[in-house]
């Protein structure tokens, strides 16, 4: 019997992440999951294990000082042909009037736990001249988002790492790819407190978001952004001025009624 190939998803308790775990234990891989919820993460091993793949879950925090350090300590030896990088979060909250806990626990997950794991994994990745990283980032990226500031900064460290990163692989048999979905139906709008904002009017479902988002990694590109409309923004904010952008998505974060 023939080994079915590795992959790693954190953020895998629900949402894009889950989603994500489900189409790639039906396109043959076998899964290792993260998240903080053992129940939640317990419920989509279980939707994996249906699909007929093997699944060992990890409960952690990522974000914790010592997160990455523990979650590549599980995984081990075991070769790792996938790593999706989902894990993170969002706040609506101006940074004139936000918690410092909660920004500086932002950073450390979308861009230091994301950072550190993918840096961990990349070497054995070249060395086996062959693997796929998806980094789940965000049409945030291409624009400042007031109300979204640190968050839409973080995801924009998160693209130009992707593409600068998949530009350094080239001809190592390793591929980097960003996807950069729009407004999604996960727990994210309401952590974040955006279900009534503008943004959230039109949004995808999350199992629309990672189908794109695998369909666009095993073809090795390097960014994906989901839907039309989405497609049609990040391109239109590449040529207009960023204090435009800015006002744009001001008005897009206002909530309705």
């Amino acid at each position: 019997m023939n080994q079915r190939p590795l992959a790693l998803v954190t953020g895998a308790s629900s949402g894009i992440g889950a989603e994500l775990a489900i189409l790639l234990a039906e396109q043959g891989h076998d899964l290792l999951l993260t998240a903080r919820d053992p129940g939640r993460l317990e419920a989509v091993a279980t939707r994996v294990r249906e699909a007929g793949a093997s699944a060992s879950i990890l409960a952690l925090d990522l974000g914790s000082p010592s997160g990455v350090e523990n979650l590549v300590a599980w995984v081990g030896q075991r070769e790792v042909a996938v790593l999706v990088n989902n894990a993170g979060f969002g706040g609506s909250d101006p940074v004139v009037t936000a918690d410092a806990g909660v920004l500086a626990a932002m950073i450390g997950l979308n861009v230091t736990a994301l950072t550190l794991l993918t840096k961990a994994f990349v070497p054995s990745m070249v060395g086996r001249h062959s693997g796929r990283i998806l980094n789940v980032a965000s049409t945030a990226a291409f624009s400042p988002i007031p109300t979204m500031a640190v968050y839409g900064a973080t995801k924009a460290f998160v693209l130009s790492l992707s593409e600068a990163l998949a530009e350094e692989l080239v001809g190592t048999g390793v591929t980097v790819t960003a996807l950069c979905p729009g407004a999604t139906l996960t727990g994210f709008a309401d952590r974040a407190d955006l279900k009534s904002s503008n943004l959230f009017q039109s949004a995808m479902t999350a199992q629309n978001v990672a189908r794109q988002g695998l369909k666009a990694l095993f073809a090795g590109r390097r960014v994906k952004v989901t839907g039309v409309q989405n497609s049609l923004m990040a391109f239109a904010v590449r040529l207009s001025p960023r204090i435009l952008n800015a006002k744009i998505a001001k008005s897009m974060m206002a909530k309705v009624g």
